[in-house]
């Protein structure tokens, strides 16, 4: 089945990786921005829809800078709930569409969403495989504009 879509712990995977917002603490709106900065361009780069976890609502009257979409899309839990309940519920829901691949370094939660029949990818694993299709997709821009500034100046 094709992976139709992945599911973030957000804080278990900003606590992974310190390169992003350096300096920032992991649950500020820097950090979470710059994690849903990083997660959008991998979107971008291989189509599969993600969304990122928080655990905790927003204070009232600050609106996050983040915007949710479709294709990335952003969700805080609510008093009484964990990001993993609602990571659990969409692996849950999302089964019968495909495979699902749930981004966490909680073991208990991977074991969870495996028997729902989810993959599970721990938080090093996925940040791995990130770097790795951005890097891939920046070598591949790079080899792209380095043969339309060749055509431009053979025309030119």
């Amino acid at each position: 089945m094709p992976l139709v879509r992945v599911l973030v712990d957000g804080y278990s995977l900003l606590h992974s990786w310190p390169e992003l917002a350096p300096g920032q603490a992991r649950h500020s709106a820097a950090a979470r921005e710059a994690l849903v900065e990083r997660l959008t361009h991998y979107r971008d780069a291989t189509g599969t829809p993600i969304t990122i976890f928080f655990d905790g609502a927003l204070p009232r009257g600050v609106g996050p800078k983040i915007h949710s979409t479709p294709e990335v899309e952003v969700l805080f839990s609510t008093s009484g709930q964990t990001a993993d309940d609602l990571i659990e519920r969409a692996a849950a829901r999302f089964q019968p569409y495909g495979e699902v691949l749930v981004v966490t370094d909680d073991m208990a939660e991977r074991e969870t969403v495996t028997a729902f029949g989810a993959s599970a990818a721990s938080c090093e694993n996925f940040i791995r495989m990130v770097e790795s299709t951005l890097a891939e997709l920046a070598e591949a821009l790079k080899h792209h504009n380095r043969n339309e500034r060749k055509r431009f100046h053979q025309r030119h």
